[in-house]
Formats: structure tokens, sequence, C-alpha cells
């Protein structure tokens, strides 16, 4: 039995097609009645469009929001983004999952749309973004429907009716705005446009000009292209057209005629048609193809496929089981799921699932310092995470030590552990004065030596060592000088120890510090060394001898005095008396000397003194005097030390003289003591009185 429906559509920017077919186009701003009943039987039922100017220039709207109220519930179909097929769905506010079902009302997909349904009422609303259909019952609802897609009647002249019940097609539509208070903009917008003339469109809808008039859905296109010509608008038009085509059966594949302007994209799992069940064939269904007619444009399981279920979206071979990881599963089938078993039965609840049992593990016990437990994922059983231990450094209590110079610290893992442990090694260096050199590198010790780092190492320290070469130093000093260690130098310096005189006649002579020397070719000339202020200083002196007349001396007497300068002898008119004789000369001692000269006195003259030869000793007697001092005192005189420093000395001075008795040797023993014997002691009792009396 066939039964009459009433179908209102509208699309683009946009348009209208009232339940009687009357065609016009409106542009408003706010929220309009599409179908409300005229005698409320249904409690709280209407469909409502929320359209908005996409175009602020021209003013040109859109449809935004596709809203059904029905009871207690109120579903709204909103636009996403312009001039697609993208929508979200709410009930009451709340964002739903499709298909949704609830208190006689029901929401789900098919093909490009989302479709509302009360099958109770038997209608049937459609909304894909770009345009809507609503489908009545004319037995449920003829006569006593209003609003932007007039009454359910059949009858074109009344489809222009305003709420107080006057016909006015030019301001109709303005007043079926609904009242919301957070539009306080809305006023009357673009008035009604009024039929255009009968075109024909391309010969693609040819086949359906004989079920479906096209002039309207023509002049709707014409209109959306010229007022938004870069927004494609126009495949709206072009998509109602096909829709209410395939509602008459005619089925237009028109898409792919469009040079890609009109395309539309399907999921990687589904295929296009243009006319496709308006609801699929699913393993939870068992409904067919055949149990209706009517057709949609969408998206499809792929021929061989099917859809496992209307909240489902997954195309399957066979029907068995899908879990919520969309995957399908034979009948039979094991699996692990979110770490459970499971198994794909047929009856009952379909997948059936326990918890996973993992393999036996040893236990592992993370006792080391250093070491904590890890789970890791198995890549063999991700539901089974593997127990290691994990080192970590950072919890060993030992720190690395400080090494001395010349060492550093090497560390190792002991197998097994996982703690460092730390020890101070050379570093195979030489360590001089807190400093590190590489062998074979310069030392520096002092500029005495060459030294340099070896590769040796000494046992004891660990360290390489040092090996030196003494700087090769020369051992020639000047006559006077010594070499001697001076703080500073490598190889000492040249100091001088001596005086060095030059005499004009002989080789150079070499004096200690105190020490005084004769010319060699002149007694009368001394040289001496003094030492001042640290300093050697030579000096010559001249003795000065008192007047000689040699003519005045007794033939064969004329002697030197000890100082082997001056002469002396027995005067013509001797034998001379005993007597105490004076000169000025300088007194020495210890290397120090008179400033001046001072007076010396010595005994001298004659005294009687004989030898006789005795018979009856056998021998000859001898009977001796010698001039020698009677009387003396102490006197004392300043002296000047080579140091600088100054002493006082006590010398004799001889006040008298007089011949005394001396000793005599026997002949014997004069006889025995051999000539040369006599003359040095003779010798040396001269020098002994040279050197208390000598003159500088």
């Amino acid at each position: 039995m066939h039964v009459f429906v009433g179908y209102c559509t509208g699309w683009g920017d946009p348009h209208y097609n009232t339940f009687d077919g009357l065609y016009y186009s409106y542009q408003g701003n706010c929220t309009y009645i599409l179908v409300e009943e005229i005698n409320e039987t249904v409690d709280n039922f209407g469909i409502y469009i929320d359209n908005y100017h996409c175009e602020a220039e021209d003013g040109v709207s859109c449809p935004r929001t596709l809203i059904v109220r029905h009871e207690t519930q109120e579903v709204r179909i909103a636009t996403v983004e312009m001039n697609t097929f993208h929508v979200e769905v709410t009930v009451n506010k709340q964002a739903v999952a499709l298909p949704y079902k609830k208190f006689g009302l029901s929401v789900y997909e098919s093909g490009i749309n989302r479709v509302v349904e009360i099958p109770e009422l038997k209608v049937n609303v459609t909304y894909n973004g770009l345009s809507f259909s609503i489908r009545m019952p004319y037995s449920r609802f003829g006569n006593n429907t209003h609003g932007q897609c007039g009454i359910c009647n059949n009858n074109q002249t009344d489809d222009c009716m305003l709420p107080n019940g006057d016909i006015d097609c030019e301001t109709m539509a303005d007043h079926w705005q609904v009242v919301d208070p957070s539009k306080p903009q809305c006023s009357p917008g673009l008035k009604f446009v009024g039929n255009m003339r009968n075109v024909s469109v391309s010969s693609v809808f040819e086949p359906c000009h004989g079920f479906v008039r096209p002039d309207k859905y023509y002049a709707a296109c014409i209109f959306d292209s010229c007022a938004l010509p870069e927004s494609d608008l126009e495949c709206s038009s072009l998509q109602i057209y096909a829709t209410t085509c395939a509602d008459q059966g005619v089925c237009i594949d028109w898409r792919s005629h469009t040079n890609g302007v009109c395309s539309y994209k399907c999921p990687i799992n589904k295929e296009y048609r243009a006319c496709g069940p308006i609801r699929e064939i699913t393993c939870k269904s068992s409904e067919q193809n055949a149990t209706s007619a009517q057709q949609v444009e969408g998206c499809f399981c792929p021929k061989g496929t099917m859809l496992y279920d209307y909240g489902v979206d997954v195309c399957v071979k066979t029907c068995g089981c899908v879990g919520v990881d969309n995957i399908p599963r034979e009948f039979g089938e094991k699996f692990t799921l979110d770490c459970q078993d499971c198994i794909c039965l047929e009856g009952g609840n379909g997948i059936v699932c326990q918890q996973h049992e993992c393999a036996k593990q040893n236990k592992i016990r993370c006792d080391g310092e250093g070491f904590y437990e890890v789970r890791e994922v198995n890549s063999e059983d991700s539901c089974c995470p593997i127990v290691t231990c994990k080192c970590n450094t950072s919890l060993c209590s030992a720190k690395a030590p400080k090494c001395t110079l010349g060492f550093e610290v090497h560390s190792y893992i002991p197998s097994g552990q996982c703690c460092p442990v730390y020890e101070c090694v050379p570093k195979r260096v030489c360590v001089h004065q807190n400093a590190e050199f590489l062998p074979d590198s310069p030392v520096f010790v002092d500029k005495c030596q060459n030294c340099f780092c070896t590769n040796e190492v000494n046992v004891s320290t660990q360290l390489n060592i040092i090996s030196c070469e003494h700087i090769p130093c020369s051992t020639y000093c000047e006559p006077g000088y010594e070499r001697q260690q001076v703080k500073g130098e490598c190889c000492g310096a040249c100091v001088q120890t001596k005086c060095v005189v030059h005499p004009a006649n002989s080789s150079d002579l070499i004096l200690k510090p105190g020490e005084f020397r004769n010319d060699p070719y002149n007694n009368c000339t001394v040289y001496s060394c003094v030492k001042i202020h640290n300093q050697l200083i030579s000096s010559t002196s001249e003795i000065t001898c008192p007047a000689f007349n040699e003519e005045s001396c007794k033939p064969g007497t004329i002697t030197l005095l000890p100082n082997g300068c001056c002469k002396t002898c027995v005067p013509l008119d001797s034998p001379t008396p005993c007597s105490v004789r004076q000169r000025q000369d300088f007194i020495t001692y210890k290397g120090c000397r008179s400033v001046d000269r001072v007076v010396l006195t010595e005994c001298e003259g004659t005294c009687g003194t004989f030898s006789l030869y005795s018979a009856e000793a056998n021998s000859m007697e001898h009977s001796c005097t010698c001039c020698r001092e009677s009387r003396t005192t102490v006197r004392e005189v300043e002296l000047k030390c080579a140091t600088g420093e100054s002493i006082f000395h006590k010398y004799v001075y001889v006040q008298s003289c007089s011949c005394q008795d001396t000793e005599c040797r026997s002949s014997q023993s004069s006889e025995s003591r051999s000539t040369e014997e006599n003359d040095k002691e003779n010798t040396l009792n001269r020098i002994k009185r040279a050197i208390s009396l000598t003159l500088k």
C-alpha cells in the first residue's frame, strides 16, 4: 500500500521547497520554524533551522544547525565547517555517539546524512551540513503543519500563510522566527524571490526530468553561484536534486561529472555510491535491501563485505566478533586484548575474555648497592612485563677520592656489581715542585743542572724518575783567586784569597793576608797583604836605614842587620861598648800592623869573649859574654788589622844594655858540630829575630 508522504527540503544559501512543492529563497540570520503542528497532538514537537550570514558583505545565509524537538529531547545537528559534510550531533546539549536511540527517538548515519527518526510518528529528518529533508505522512500531519515548509495538504496557494492566517509570500518567512534572546539582531531578511522559469539542467540529470522538474534547483544553483562564487555552494542544489530523484527511484551518479568540484571522499575502508541502502545490512540485523526501495548517497562497505553493526563502523567479510579495537574476528578465533585472553564465540555476548596468564619468571632480588627493580616491556608478551635489576650509580655511597699529584682516579665496576670501585693510579709522569712532567720532557730543577723526565719508574713512589746532569764548569781562576761556592751560581765564582804583587824586576809575588815578603833583589823593599772590609789590599814599604860610613868601620866587620837591608860594623875606635841603639819601624802582630812607625830599641856592642886551650882538660875553654838588655819596660801600641778592627799590643822597650855571661859549648861539642849546622842555627836565629823586629 502506497503511503503519501509530505517532503520538504532546503539547501544552499538557502533555498526551500515546501511540502506542496513551492520553491523560494530566503536569506535570514535567525532561527526559524520549519515545521510545527497547528493543533498540537504531539508534546513538544517541532523542526527548526538556524541560519547565519556566511558572507557578511552580501547578506547571504547558510544553514548552521538543524533542530528536532520531541517530547523531552532536543536533537541538534550542527555544521562544524562551512560548506562541508562535517557535522556534530548533540541531544539536550550533550554530545552523543551514533547510533543513538532513546525515548522513541533514534539518530543514525545514513550515507552522507545524519538521520533523526521518530518511528511512532513516521517522521524522518535528514541533514548533512549543506541540505536537509523532512518526510512526514499525510495521514498524521495533513492540514496540520505550518512554518517555512508550509501546510502539508498538496495545495501551494496556502504555503505562504503567516502565523495569523494571512497569505503573504513576500514576508511569510520573516514571521516564522523563533524568539531567541541571544539573537536581538534578528530582523526580516531578504524577501521571497518567487518561482523561476523552467530551465533544463545537464543531460546527466535528464533521466529524472520526467519525475522531478529541475527548474527550481537550477535557479537555486545559479543564485548560489552568483552570490558565493568561490564557495562551491551550488553543489548543494545538485545534491538535493539528486536526492529528490533518488526518492523517486531514479539514481543519478552526478558527482563524477563536476571535475572534482563537488567530489566526496570516503574513508579508506568505505567506497562511494550515489545510491545506496538507507539502512545497510549488518551482522546484527536481518534487514535486507528489499525492505525499502529508498536509496541515499554516501559511503558504504565494499562489495563482498557488510557492516558489522550500526554502532560499530567496521566492514567484515564474514560475521564474527568485533571488539573495542574495531578488528574483525572470526568465530573460534583466540586473541589477546587489553591484557585479557579472549575468544570469539557465536551467540551470547560474542567475545568472552578472562585475565591473561603470564609465564612464570624466576624471582629476581635487587639487593646489591645501586640496584633497583624495573619492569620492562616483554617483546614476546606485552601484557607480562619482565622484572630486571637496573643500576643507578647515583645511589652508590662511595665517592671518588682526591688523588695526590702524579696520580689520577681510576674506577672500575666489579663483575656483578653496580657501584664503581675507585683507586688512585700513577699517571706515569714525573713530579717536581707541584707540577707534573710527561716522559722525555725537560724539568727545571736549577740552572746548574740539565734535567728531564724519564720513563723509568721509582718503585717506592710509583712516579717516574727525573734524571739530571750537572752543567760543565770551568775550574781555572787567575793567580790570587780561588773558586768557591756562591749562592745562585752553578759553578761558584773566582774569589780573591791572596794579594798579587808585581815587582819591577822579578816575577809576581802571591801573598796571603797578613804575609810580608822582601823584594827578591832588594831587602829594603817589603811587600805585604792586608784584608780590610773584605777586600785584600797589597802595599809596598821601604826600610829607611840610619846613616852608615864604611870608612869609620873596622875592616871586615861590616854586616847586615837582621832585616837584611841596613848595614852595621865595628867602629875603628872599638871596642864599642855594649849600649842601647834606637830605630823607628812598624810593629806587626797576627796580621795586624801599627799605623805609624814606633821607636824600637836593641842592645848592640862588643863584649869580651875568648877561647883558650887547656892542656889539663884537653879541650877549649870558653869565656862568653853577650850584650844583652839589663833593664826594660813594657809599652803599648794600637795595631790595625786586615779585618778593619783595631787591637792594642804590648811590646818590650829596652832602657839599658850590659855585657852578661852566657853559656859556651865545649870544644868537643863545637868540633862535633859541622859548619853547615852552625850556619843553619845562626840563620834560624836571624830569621826569628827578623820576624820580631822587621821594619815594614
